[in-house]
């Protein structure tokens, strides 16, 4: 940005120094005019008429083939060089190799020494023929021929280097003939030095040489600040090089060129916004944007897939008299597609087909517009308008592959496959025959092995397993060479219904055939191992893939051992994580937290400590996953303490814990009966800002009421509610049955009809406390109010539910209170409440 800030700073008037300190000819047009090739003689209108018959005598011998140079003739030639004629005879040679051989002849002849023109013609040569290396050791001898250079002429070696990527060499170059004083550089080769750093992405020396430049007192003009902008872009620097632009544009220096570095540099990085912000500001400047950038920038805006925008720059490329091309409306195309907006993909077909210049559609285009066309009749309207187009039979194909696909993306499998078995001569639904579609295809050409792989993807995707083995092995019949691909979607249908035997045999046929197996070969079988629970030959699979090459998929071992720990074989998963490890195959942490929680649903919780701890010992770095995973065992153990450590433990190895970690020891230490170290991580959870859910909430609520503090949990109810956290159905009824059991029936009853008024369903036990509350503060009535209500929702526990005694004793104390007896009785004798409920005695 300091560079930045003296560019600003600097006066707009333009110095051009020399050797001499004064202003030269050479100078003057050098720097007033837009950088440009040769900096040169004119070898053909300075050359003496005496001297037109050495260059032909030279440029003939060097011709031929061999070159023959006989000693005499050479040593007279020798003596007759000038640096005029070399340069004309090495800007007349064609070969790259020639003209080296001659001018290091040259370099060797008595009395002769190469001048700057020389060596720019000999580097101009080198520069096109792409000679680094030949460029490079050209650059030294430059340096060690000590060769006065004007500053033009350093000017235009320099760009020949930078026009190769040798900007390190072309700014040494730069400093080893300046601190020589070889040449006296002045502003136009400095911008020269700024043109070739701007190819890379080296800001730092651009800026050191810009403060170079300031030191001598030059100002910057249009042609140095183009440089610095787009060494800017390139480095990714668009605050800076939007400065940069914003001057050229006060200075009315900002032209089509200098409005596409920026613009194209930008939609290259992706922001393609900021570029077509870029352009609607620049429209009112009367500022031509050219054809080349518009193409550019669509081609962005298709890739970021904002079609939107892309389809706008179509306009004002069209109002602007330009003609997009073929290519054009086929990424413009493209991207619809991929957006799945075909009706304007189809739109733009159309649009392209009636373009003045008379467009017609390629192969690529239908291609790609095909497959995302549901309408069939489309499809043929499209197809036919290849009539006038030549089509080989790569063509022919490739639209045939694109129709197949087609009827695959709408869903017609059956249609696809009965196109593929009536072209191939294999038996086939002839009802399809009066299909406009199916007629049209149906002598196309001849399927390839993309034709059936398309296919057979689609059967299998569908469980139509059997048609696309048929397809799979009609294949050989016709001589359609299998793939790869085609094998492995197989393998895997296959698989899918366990059908490993032909898996098997499909695997060594690939292999008499020169296919080799891929991982996902071998993954699908062992898939489907895995899904069975298979610990045996699962592992033959594994051995099986290390030999080959080939690594075990995560996802596949993880099945396995989930599938062992749900059936409580938790010991075989632990086991075959073990075996992994002999085969060279750690699992990941994924598999150990899964074979962790296996062991806890046995309560192994000793077994799962130890292997958390194996794990961790062996490098492993358990993530917040699996840490709660052994916090929550811990915590249902009643280790709370230990699950404290834990969570201590996480914090030291810099792992946040998540709202899990903390609702597990809340919930733990809520359960050992420490309300109030729960709200002390309530609290620590919220300085560490992390968000409560309603689980958090509805623990904390149930550990206040069951430590007799229903006020508290009141509070934090209300707070709930302020945070926007809406309590759910378990919530109510966790608040509805501690504020029961702290004799709070009022309270729970209000809470009750909330509930009810939101549609949740209260489970039987909240009415069963509510009703034992309200009986223990000698209020039956409404005791009997809510009997009532479950009488009407029919909702009773069972023989074996823990609150059916409560309920009972509760009916028996209603059957003989005064105030209820007998609206109880009546309910029992009108069968209103189920007989294991009634028998009061």
């Amino acid at each position: 940005m300091a560079a930045l800030y003296r560019i600003r700073s600097y006066h707009f008037t333009v110095f051009r120094i020399t050797a001499e300190g004064l202003i030269t000819q050479r100078g003057k047009n050098a720097t007033s005019t837009k950088l440009s090739r040769p900096i040169s003689t004119n070898c053909s209108a300075f050359l003496p008429p005496e001297h037109f018959k050495i260059v032909d005598t030279l440029i003939s011998i060097l011709t031929k083939h061999p070159i023959i140079l006989e000693k005499q003739q050479a040593a007279d030639l020798g003596l007759e060089l000038t640096p005029k004629i070399v340069e004309s005879v090495l800007r007349s040679l064609k070969s790259w190799r020639i003209s080296q051989v001659f001018f290091d002849w040259a370099s060797n002849q008595p009395g002769y020494h190469h001048n700057c023109y020389t060596f720019n013609a000999m580097a101009e040569v080198l520069s096109r023929a792409r000679q680094n290396d030949s460029l490079r050791i050209l650059s030294a001898e430059l340096v060690k021929s000590e060769c006065y250079m004007t500053p033009g002429a350093l000017g235009f070696f320099l760009r020949c280097l930078g026009d190769q990527g040798l900007v390190k060499e072309a700014n040494a170059l730069f400093d080893q003939l300046k601190d020589s004083g070889l040449c006296v550089p002045n502003i136009y080769t400095y911008s020269c030095l700024l043109e070739v750093i701007s190819k890379s992405k080296d800001v730092a020396t651009m800026e050191l040489r810009l403060t170079e430049m300031h030191d001598y007192g030059w100002v910057l003009d249009k042609y140095a600040l183009t440089p610095v902008l787009r060494c800017y872009c390139n480095a990714g620097r668009f605050g800076n090089a939007l400065n940069i632009f914003n001057e050229m544009q006060e200075r009315g220096w900002v032209d089509a060129r200098v409005l596409c570095i920026l613009l194209v540099s930008y939609t290259k990085c992706g922001e393609v916004s900021k570029a077509f912000e870029l352009i609607e500001r620049m429209e009112g400047l009367n500022i031509d944007i050219a054809e080349k950038t518009f193409c550019v920038l669509i081609h962005g805006f298709v890739k970021e897939g904002n079609m939107d925008k892309a389809l706008l720059l179509l306009d004002k490329m069209r109002n602007l008299g330009f003609s997009p091309d073929v290519a054009i409306y086929g990424a413009l195309m493209a991207g619809l597609c991929r957006n799945k907006d075909t009706e304007k993909a189809l739109r733009l077909f159309r649009e392209m087909k009636m373009n003045e210049s008379g467009l017609n559609a390629d192969v690529k285009i239908l291609s790609e517009l095909i497959p995302c066309v549901a309408d069939e009749s489309e499809i043929i309207w499209l197809l036919e308008n290849t009539s006038n187009l030549k089509l080989g039979p790569k063509a022919k194909m490739s639209l045939y592959n694109s129709v197949l696909r087609s009827l695959m993306n709408k869903g017609s499998i059956d249609k696809a496959s009965h196109l593929l078995r009536a072209r191939v001569g294999m038996e086939y639904d002839s009802s399809f025959d009066d299909d406009k579609l199916f007629f049209f295809m149906k002598e196309f050409i001849r399927p390839n092995t993309e034709s059936f792989e398309t296919v057979i993807d689609g059967l299998c995707k569908s469980d139509k397993l059997e048609a696309a083995l048929a397809l799979f092995r009609e294949m050989n019949r016709i001589g359609c060479q299998n793939s790869v691909r085609l094998y492995n979607t197989v393998i895997d249908c296959l698989s899918s219904f366990d059908r490993l035997d032909e898996c098997r045999a499909l695997l060594v046929e690939m292999n008499d055939l020169g296919f080799k197996p891929t991982h996902f070969s071998y993954n699908s079988i062992f898939r489907s191992l895995c899904r069975q629970g298979d610990v045996e030959r699962a592992l033959g699979v594994v051995r099986e893939m290390r030999m080959n090459g080939h690594e075990p998929w995560i996802k596949n071992y993880t099945l396995l051992v989930t599938t062992l720990c749900k059936d409580g074989k938790a010991a075989m998963a632990c086991d075959f994580l073990a075996e992994m490890v002999k085969e060279g195959f750690p699992p990941d942490v994924v598999a150990y937290s899964a074979a962790i929680d296996g062991l806890l649903r046995i309560q192994q919780l000793d077994d799962a400590m130890e292997l958390f701890r194996q794990i961790r010992g062996r490098g492993y770095c358990p993530d917040v996953v699996a840490y709660n995973v052994i916090l929550k065992g811990l915590c249902k153990a009643g280790r709370v303490m230990e699950g404290q450590d834990l969570v201590n433990e996480m914090l030291d190895k810099g792992l946040v814990p998540s709202v899990v970690t903390y609702n597990l020891l809340i919930d733990g230490w809520c359960e050992y009966g420490c309300v109030d170290q729960a709200i002390l991580i309530f609290s620590r959870m919220l300085d560490n800002q992390q968000e409560p859910n309603v689980i958090t909430y509805t623990t904390l609520i149930h550990g206040l009421c069951n430590a007799g503090k229903p006020d508290d949990a009141l509070k934090l109810w209300l707070e709930m509610e302020s945070k926007s956290c809406c309590p759910n159905r378990i919530a109510f009824m966790a608040l509805i049955n501690g504020l029961g059991k702290c004799g709070k029936p009022d309270d729970g009853l209000v809470y009750l009809q909330e509930m009810e008024k939101k549609d949740m369903e209260p489970d039987a036990f909240v009415y069963i406390v509510l009703i034992n509350a309200y009986i223990s503060a000698s209020n039956p009535n409404a005791a009997y109010d809510l009997l009532g209500r479950m009488v009407r929702k029919g909702n009773w526990p069972g023989l074996g539910d823990k609150y059916h005694p409560l309920l009972k004793d509760a009916i028996l104390t209603m059957s003989t209170d005064p105030r209820t007896s007998s609206d109880v009785r009546t309910l029992i004798e009108d069968g209103c409440i189920p007989p294991h409920l009634s028998q009061i005695g």
